[in-house]
């Protein structure tokens, strides 16, 4: 028997039916895009900018609102079984790719099952609990797990899972297949040209499969290298849009407040992008957990997020964002309080000798937010160096451990067991990655309710035990937690829908359109 999770057809209807009241058709957007993405082959590549860029090529089953509820996107309705381990997707009429081949369920069957699952790290971990994808017949695919997976729903995004053309890749080198350069999607636009170090030129797919969309002519994407140089290119006209981050924060105010020109910070509710500092629990003073505790309340945060940040984002609380599910918002107090940090300094093995403190090598704010962390940790009496590093020596240093306190941020993914967890489970301690357990925290009994709120379908049970591993962790504080990133989108008010899920602008500019 199926439990249907949603009717999204009358939510489709809605949103098919809701434009004709305003949108207006043509015209041409341009963006920023920074850096330069390597690829814009989303099965093979998945940064920041190849998202952002092909997110408009490639689409997936789903796509998500600010609340992270899922909603049509190739699927346009989809069931889940009772005892959580069938899903059964019902696919969009009339979707064709780029190059005029339909696109059916085996097109999704062979993406999943073949080339994401050789591709796609981060995917083929969910894919684990995934026993077999199968295409019911063209419009129909099924997929079933070994088990109940609770955040199963939340990996049908475009960057999570791209469906790719079967007609294209199917026995091919993956890899080396000469049309990564020309990527096929069925999303709103189709790719054009590619000027290195210059613009990505993306065009409308007349072909479509909702009629009237897309509503611009045309994209482009400028490859613009530093910081001041993309706010000039907003302030004389070049671009329309700087998507978040891609200026720097002390920037934002001046060109918040130029002529015509809007600002929001939705569309990274999915990413949820959660600064802290890594702390070196494998040696050294970092192994301590009172010394962890010393640098925490010694953060003055507050000053950060209003000098720094210019107010933008929040004081983390934890390693959740409040904007991925199973948020617990009481945690323990990780609160600013230099009397309490060097209580804590007094307690630990702390013995005088100089942290290394990695700033991240992502521009001023970055470099201005490690002055001040160092300034606050002398304060409470640490000594500390802070050790420069290009993107490249970052990386090295953090992935082996190198280090005694290291800035970063990563995204959330909308749901626990998809974007937290790897940071803080023993099973993902390993050298040569920056992205996984890099503080070496261990705690077996967490670890244990991290698997079991994965692999339940419950969802008042997961929220028990993510409040439950939630409050443990800040207790042992592995890391230092400081912000929920804010990332100001910067446009201009004539262009409107530019952000309307909670994926922003890496999902696509199907709605967008320009007030003529």
């Amino acid at each position: 028997m199926m439990n249907k999770v949603i009717t999204p057809l009358v939510l489709a209807a809605v949103l098919t039916a809701a434009p004709a009241l305003a949108q207006q058709s043509g015209g041409t957007l341009n963006l920023v895009i920074q850096p330069e993405p390597p690829s814009l082959m989303m099965g093979l590549v998945q940064n920041g900018p190849t998202q952002m860029v092909a997110g408009d090529i490639y689409e997936s089953l789903l796509r998500y609102d600010t609340d992270l509820q899922p909603m049509p996107s190739l699927a346009r309705e989809w069931e889940v079984s009772e005892d959580g381990l069938t899903y059964t997707f019902h696919l969009q009429d009339g979707v064709t790719w780029h190059d005029g081949e339909a696109f059916t369920a085996h097109d999704v069957v062979f993406s999943a099952d073949v080339f994401l699952r050789e591709t796609h790290p981060r995917l083929r971990a969910t894919l684990e609990y995934v026993d077999s994808i199968e295409a019911v017949d063209d419009a129909t695919v099924v997929f079933t797990l070994t088990e109940p997976f609770g955040p199963f729903l939340g990996t049908f995004e475009a960057g999570t899972m791209p469906i790719i053309p079967r007609h294209i890749y199917e026995g091919t080198d993956f890899a080396n297949n000469e049309m990564n350069n020309t990527p096929i999607g069925t999303g709103p636009f189709k790719f054009q040209e590619w000027r290195r170090g210059s613009f990505i030129h993306l065009v409308k797919n007349e072909d479509y499969y909702l009629d009237g969309r897309p509503y611009l002519d045309e994209v482009y994407y400028h490859v613009i290298p530093d910081g001041a140089s993309r706010a000039v290119a907003y302030e004389t006209g070049t671009v329309d849009v700087l998507h978040g981050g891609s200026v720097e924060n002390f920037d934002v105010p001046r060109l918040s407040e130029l002529p015509d020109t809007c600002v929001t910070e939705a569309g990274w509710e999915y990413f949820g992008p959660h600064s802290w500092m890594w702390m070196n629990n494998h040696e050294g003073p970092m192994a301590d957990p009172n010394t962890r505790r010393a640098v925490m309340h010694a953060l003055d945060r507050e000053f950060a997020l209003d000098a720094l940040w210019n107010g933008l984002g929040k004081l983390a609380t934890g390693p959740v964002s409040s904007s991925t599910r199973f948020y617990e918002p009481d945690t323990p107090s990780i609160a600013f309080d230099p009397e309490l940090a060097r209580e804590y300094l007094e307690q630990s093995s702390y013995d005088g000798e100089t942290l290394q403190l990695l700033p991240l090598p992502y521009g001023e704010t970055w470099q201005r937010w490690a002055e001040a962390t160092r300034q606050n940790l002398i304060e409470v009496g640490f000594d500390v160096e802070l050790v420069a590093t290009d993107v490249a020596g970052w990386n090295q240093r953090v992935a082996d451990w190198d280090f005694d306190l290291a800035f970063t941020y990563l995204y959330q993914y909308g749901d626990p067991a998809l974007g937290v967890s790897r940071t803080y489970v023993e099973s993902n301690i390993a050298k040569g990655s920056p992205w996984n357990n890099v503080a070496g925290y261990r705690n077996p009994e967490v670890d244990a309710k991290w698997d079991q709120a994965a692999l339940s379908a419950s969802d008042d049970e997961r929220q028990t035990l993510y409040t439950e591993i939630q409050n443990t962790i800040v207790e042992d504080m592995p890391v230092a937690w400081l912000l929920e990133l804010g990332f100001p989108t910067i446009h201009r008010c004539n262009v409107k829908d530019l952000v309307t899920t909670g994926i922003g602008i890496n999902d696509g500019l199907r709605d967008a359109w320009i007030e003529q």
